[in-house]
């Protein structure tokens, strides 16, 4: 369900979904480009803080799409952001990038499944022919758990030079204690081994309707 209030703007659009593990925050973001001016970046930058800080830490939070970065294989220096399949170099905007993950416990879910080389990659530069990982998908490190597969698909018609990427999660419904109604008595036949006590029931059975009792209690009443 999309709740009402949904923001966007030239280049982030924010989506709020209510699912069965709660609620998730989905901030479809396209980047300013490496000849961008510093400025530009800067206020890239701001506002995707600014939405990233009013989320409780508490809910889901996904940022995707083209942010036009870099962020290099570079995991030793970014433990906590990168995973160990990362592609390529860091650049200045995969710089901005990792420093924005690592200060609100981010993490690159791209760089952190072992996939074939071209599915972890989705734009090719004209020119060089040289592939690049630019459109990330990027989560909560402490809901990196809750992320299947994030990998590229290059057969898909997009409409664009870039390739498809997409990312698997698995949201955990909430459960429901419910008390547990009484169930029907169950007869114990497990006693119905033991000779004894079959014979003790059998001679009970047969004293209970024997012509004596029945008339003893016939009288009583």
């Amino acid at each position: 369900m999309v709740e009402p209030g949904d923001k966007g703007s030239d280049r982030l659009l924010t989506l709020r979904l209510q699912t069965p593990d709660g609620p998730a925050t989905l901030v479809s973001a396209y980047a300013p480009t490496l000849t961008s001016t510093p400025e530009a970046k800067d206020e890239f930058y701001s506002n995707l803080s600014d939405v990233i800080r009013n989320i409780p830490d508490n809910e889901h939070l996904v940022l995707l799409g083209d942010f036009n970065a870099g962020v290099g294989a570079d995991h030793d220096s970014w433990p906590y952001c990168l995973g160990h399949f990362g592609v390529g170099k860091i650049n200045e905007n995969g710089q901005r990038l990792l420093e924005l993950c690592s200060f609100h416990g981010l993490c690159v879910t791209n760089s952190y499944f072992q996939t074939k080389p071209q599915d972890r990659v989705s734009w090719r530069h004209p020119r060089s022919k040289h592939w690049h990982q630019l459109d990330l998908v990027i989560a909560r490190r402490t809901s990196l758990k809750t992320v299947l597969l994030t990998r590229s698909y290059h057969s898909a018609d997009c409409d664009t030079d870039h390739s498809l990427v997409c990312s698997r999660l698995r949201l955990h419904p909430k459960k429901f204690h419910r008390t547990k109604t009484a169930g029907k008595p169950r007869i114990d036949t497990t006693k119905m081994q033991c000779p004894d006590k079959v014979e003790e029931f059998a001679k009970s059975f047969v004293d209970a309707l024997s012509p004596d009792k029945q008339r003893n209690s016939a009288s009583e009443k």
